[in-house]
């Protein structure tokens, strides 16, 4: 347990926000909480007594370096990440401390990588992308499931959720991606992401009980396409999801998310199944929780208790397979998550 140090959590009050605030505190963190609007900080804090609040607004630098100051890590949690994570991540990289976010946003993932790889490095310090349910969770099931591969021909990430209702934060941060790339929609092939305009096609995945087989939408195409290809030589990476969660992402308005226990949690239930295929041989793992909002609250607090006690791999910018022994990683989370990897 990690005893009083301090994280900047930036957009403390958002949804998921406010599960990595309560997660840090269990682990033996100190929260910082930071985000855009001041009021929404306050009333955040008249739960949480004795935690500081320091409100920034990203085009402020002096107000950023403010609210890392002190700070052992920060994560951000404050979507659209296009236009959040560069300038957090030049803050962590003027404090010289750990970076952690949980962007789904295909577009702000590939500019992290593309913008900080170099800088990360020579800083000597990590900045980790995605370390969320949707990124951070299959590339470490991929990365766990090749085991001794150093490539594969495809990995495969099937996304079984009984329903999804996004919160309005996913919803914006998803409408901003559409906006940058046109309308169109991407995937990962031949090695490379690709725009393009075609009818995502309905397929019938077989995952395993108790979920059992259920019609998915193919290429429905998440962060994990950034991820995983970051540091694994897998030319096609394809993403799948229910039908069910898919109706929810497409509905104008979510409904509303209702806890039905202590840690706040919906009922929400997921199982996401990866399957890995080089030379006509195949390996799997299997993940199964409940609520993808608050799982990522154990993810990246996990991962940023890593970085703190020096267990990784390497530094820069890194996804969570690269970063993280990714089977140790998991079973870490076994409160948290159920996790079966097959030979």
């Amino acid at each position: 347990m990690a005893v009083g140090q301090t994280v900047t959590v930036y957009g403390a009050y958002g949804h998921t926000g406010r599960f990595l605030v309560a997660h840090l505190q269990e682990r033996g963190f100190v929260p910082v909480l930071s985000g855009r609007d001041a009021d929404k900080l306050k009333l955040l804090a008249q739960e949480h007594p004795g935690l500081e609040v320091r409100p920034a607004s990203v085009d402020d630098p002096a107000a950023l370096d403010d609210a890392l100051a002190g700070a052992a890590a920060v994560i951000n949690s404050a979507g659209p990440f296009a236009t959040t994570s560069a300038p957090v991540i030049e803050a962590a990289l003027r404090a010289g401390i750990p970076y952690v976010d949980v962007a789904a946003e295909i577009e702000a993932n590939v500019d992290t990588f593309a913008h900080f790889t170099e800088r990360a490095r020579a800083a000597g310090t990590v900045v980790l992308p995605a370390m969320a349910f949707y990124g951070g969770l299959g590339d470490l099931l991929v990365t766990a499931a090749m085991g001794d591969w150093t490539g594969a021909d495809e990995a495969h990430i099937a996304y079984g959720l009984n329903h999804w209702e996004p919160t309005e934060g996913t919803r914006v941060a998803g409408k901003v991606s559409v906006e940058r790339r046109g309308g169109r929609r991407v995937r990962f092939r031949n090695g490379q992401l690709e725009y393009h305009t075609d009818e995502l096609p309905t397929v019938r995945w077989p995952f395993p009980e108790p979920m059992g087989p259920r019609a998915v939408v193919g290429e429905f195409t998440m962060a994990d396409v950034v991820t995983v290809p970051s540091h694994l030589a897998v030319p096609e990476v394809r993403t799948y999801m229910t039908t069910e969660a898919a109706t929810g992402v497409a509905a104008p308005t979510s409904s509303p998310r209702t806890p039905v226990d202590a840690r706040g949690r919906t009922d929400q239930t997921f199982l996401v199944d990866v399957v890995v295929r080089s030379g006509g041989v195949e390996r799997r793992a299997v993940a199964s929780g409940q609520d993808i909002y608050a799982v990522t609250a154990p993810l990246a607090v996990e991962a940023v208790h890593r970085i703190l006690t020096g267990r990784t791999r390497t530094s820069g910018v890194a996804s969570a397979g690269e970063l993280f022994d990714a089977p140790d990683f998991l079973r870490a989370l076994s409160e948290h998550l159920t996790v079966e990897l097959e030979g």
